[in-house]
């Protein structure tokens, strides 16, 4: 089934946020970037407020949905599945769409702690840390939670890394590197758990 003009209109609004932020990105930059008319938009969304929930909300089920599929089809066992999501994050660096994480970009942009904005990027970060504990749980660990918390922390950090220094240093030559170095700190971290 095609996308409706609805679903058009917030996957170009979540491109163009991702790659120029929330506050550069114009409503005509949403429209040049899906080929869609102001009427169009407008029939949709009645601000560029409402446009930024829309777009957060399908880049958080997007951004999920290809984790977890990407987990399952590269790993079996628990803890091998634990291992996949620091390689599921390396090919995101990696990739060419790679500008850092939208979640993050947000809570750096909209300052009030309980701007819609702040509390979807810490919705967001939650779930991700949710599964993560999933994931310790089906593996056994004792303290699941905890070492959840910490294994986002290192994703987190490996991130901000990724987009701050990986893309500039040596010419964006190796923006992996920081994903392979918090994978082998992660399995330092289980092999002590």
């Amino acid at each position: 089934m095609p996308p409706s003009r609805r679903d058009e209109v917030i996957d170009a609004a979540m491109r163009v946020f991702y790659r120029h932020g929330f506050h550069a990105s114009s409503l005509d930059d949403i429209q040049k970037e899906g080929g869609i008319s102001r009427m169009t938009l407008y029939n949709h969304f009645k601000s560029k407020d409402e446009l930024i929930i829309a777009a957060m909300r399908r880049r958080d089920e997007i951004f999920r949905n290809r984790l977890m599929k990407y987990v399952d089809a590269k790993a079996k066992s628990p803890r091998e599945r634990i291992a996949a999501v620091f390689d599921f994050h390396e090919d995101w660096f990696t990739g060419d769409e790679f500008c850092g994480c939208m979640f993050i970009n947000a809570a750096a942009e909209f300052s009030t702690a309980d701007s819609a904005p702040r509390r979807l990027a810490a919705d967001h970060k939650r779930t991700i840390v949710r599964y993560l504990r999933e994931l310790c749980e089906a593996a056994g660990f004792e303290e699941p939670s905890e070492l959840a918390e910490k294994l986002n922390i290192l994703l987190e950090g490996a991130i901000v890394a990724a987009r701050v220094v990986g893309q500039v240093a040596d010419s964006g030559s190796d923006a992996g590197a920081s994903a392979r170095l918090a994978k082998r700190m992660a399995v330092d971290l289980l092999d002590s758990a």
